[in-house]
């Protein structure tokens, strides 16, 4: 459990000395501390807001090798990510599952049966298993009955995963806080420490109280994504990430229905775009756009990214007549890309890095998928930093195997519930179910979430602002219609029992996250119900023709 009092006993032994500071609580943080506590090296992680509050948990969701790197001809990205995407439906089943994809073939459409057969044949190889096939027109269309339906010659069935991104981000930081790692959100690091030239620590500021304490640490790793700029300006370095910002969409399941994911070209600049059932809603995916706007709030979608994905949308589901107004929710996460200069933000390889600087280790780049490799790479760099240290294993799953015993509470639970719990809590699931109380296993309104999971969330995951509850421990901010704000009453009396938090207290955290969610969460003002218009990247916008 990760509670107040286990927060004020960390900070108590900030001051170290450690063998690992990690900077940083998105998935590669996570990862790094995780696998470093395996390794036997005591670690602390520092993040200046939440755990998963950059990309980590603004991903597109989904654990796959990507066909697009494969056609860019990066065959050991994809070949990597292959691999672990497999690892990982073995060693985290509920919460990495398997999702069916579907791409349909239209007449003159690139890439064409013939080139996209071989990209998946070499997927699939990849894999080790055959996960593939083709289908006429008629059978496509019942696995998709609202595409459209013009030029329609057939199309390809294959298979990917999907995930909760902030779990996964969670579920490494609190197994390794409970084999003894530490680790402390809105806990800000204010500069480096250097000793000879090279960086032996951090100064560390509590956002709760502002105190601070001189951390010392015999190495120190970088993992702050898209910020990572900023820290190693710090030791002289030169900017080298391009912050790309890919926009998200989110649609009641009953608006857009699909029973596995769609993959299709958008007909204006031939890119990518998916569309699949997540969390009880239908998620759509995504942009690429350089990101100038900094990190000081959370990012948001424009109006251009906002209708760029309508107009992709309402092209290939025209008998759906989808606007504006049935979007849900929105959600934008800015990627930490190593730049090298490519005109479009699209073309710029997804390649993951390690760089050591004056001491400072730098990991950065790279995909979700991924994540365990680069944390090892990580530690291959830290042995040769300190003697003795052995290395990390590769062969230990990437999360330790769930509790198999439950409470006598759990058996009004259906199987598929247990799996897809069991999966986000790991080994805390017994406590969590222990917890709940009366009614508190069943549903929050038509979301996946159990109201228990809230309460354990405001009991045991560092939860410090309302928005960390709403956004990342539990993502009712994201599926319930206006960020839950119905429901808000309920969660507050659990956050009161909970958090310790007073009235006042609470309708301050209340209109903190319904102002974020209004600002970055939602479409952009304005734009809501404005049917039948597609946008440019500077927002501005053309009559689109109806749909159909």
């Amino acid at each position: 459990m990760f509670t107040a009092e286990k927060r004020e006993e960390t900070w108590q032994e900030m001051e170290g000395p450690w063998d690992l500071l990690v900077v940083g609580g998105g998935i590669t943080g996570a990862a790094v501390l995780r696998e470093a506590g395996r390794a036997g090296l005591r670690g602390l992680l520092v993040e200046a807001r939440d755990f998963a509050w950059g990309a980590s948990s603004r991903s597109s969701k989904l654990v796959h090798g990507g066909l697009r790197y494969l056609a860019q001809g990066d065959l050991r990205l994809t070949f990597e990510a292959v691999r672990e995407r497999e690892r990982l439906l073995n060693e985290a089943p509920g919460l990495v599952e398997r999702l069916n994809f579907l791409a349909p073939h239209y007449r003159g459409s690139p890439p064409g049966r013939a080139m996209m057969g071989i990209g998946l044949t070499l997927y699939d190889l990849m894999a080790g298993a055959w996960n593939h096939r083709y289908f006429g027109a008629g059978f496509f269309r019942t696995l998709a009955p609202n595409l459209r339906p013009s030029e329609l010659l057939g199309g390809y069935w294959f298979k990917d995963a999907e995930t909760d991104d902030a779990r996964m981000v969670l579920r490494l930081v609190l197994e390794a806080v409970a084999e003894g790692q530490r680790a402390l959100n809105y806990a800000r690091c204010v500069g480096l420490i250097k000793e000879g030239g090279e960086v032996r620590g951090a100064l560390v500021r509590d956002g709760l109280t502002g105190r601070t304490a001189r951390v010392s640490a015999r190495v120190v790793v970088n993992a702050t994504g898209v910020e990572a700029d900023d820290l190693r300006r710090e030791v002289g370095a030169m900017k080298r990430l391009r912050p790309l910002r890919g926009s998200h969409l989110l649609f009641p399941a009953w608006r857009l229905p699909v029973a596995q994911s769609v993959s299709f070209m958008h007909p204006r600049d031939r890119r990518p775009i998916f569309v699949f059932p997540w969390e009880g809603v239908t998620l759509v995916g995504t942009t690429d756009e350089d990101h100038g706007d900094g990190m000081e709030r959370d990012p948001a979608i424009s109006a251009g990214e906002a209708l760029y994905l309508l107009e992709g949308l309402r092209g290939q589901f025209p008998s759906l007549d989808l606007s504006s107004a049935d979007v849900l929710a929105t959600f934008s996460g800015v990627r930490p890309v190593i730049g090298s200069g490519k005109a479009k933000p699209s073309q710029e390889r997804r390649d993951a890095a390690v760089w050591e600087e004056q001491g400072l280790l730098t990991a950065t780049g790279g995909k979700l998928t991924t994540f365990r490799l680069m944390a090892l790479d990580v530690l291959k760099v830290v042995q040769r930093r300190l003697p003795g240290f052995r290395g990390a294993s590769r062969t230990l799953p990437a999360f330790q195997p769930p509790v198999p015993h439950w409470p006598r509470s759990a058996a009004s639970l259906p199987p598929a519930e247990l799996l897809r719990l069991a999966g986000r809590y790991g080994t805390a699931l017994p406590e969590l179910l222990a917890a709940a109380g009366p009614q508190e296993l069943k549903h929050v309104a038509c979301a996946p979430t159990l109201w228990a999971e809230v309460r354990w969330a405001a009991r045991a995951e560092a939860v410090v602002h309302l928005e960390d509850l709403m956004l990342r421990r539990t993502r009712l901010g994201l599926v319930l219609p206006r960020g839950g704000a119905e429901h808000l009453p309920r969660i507050g009396a659990i956050c009161r029992a909970e958090l310790g938090w007073g009235q006042a207290r609470w309708e301050e955290e209340e209109e903190r996250y319904l102002r974020l969610w209004e600002t970055c969460y939602s479409l952009p003002v304005g734009l809501a119900g404005k049917e039948g218009w597609t946008g440019r990247p500077d927002g501005t916008g053309e009559a689109l023709p109806a749909a159909g």
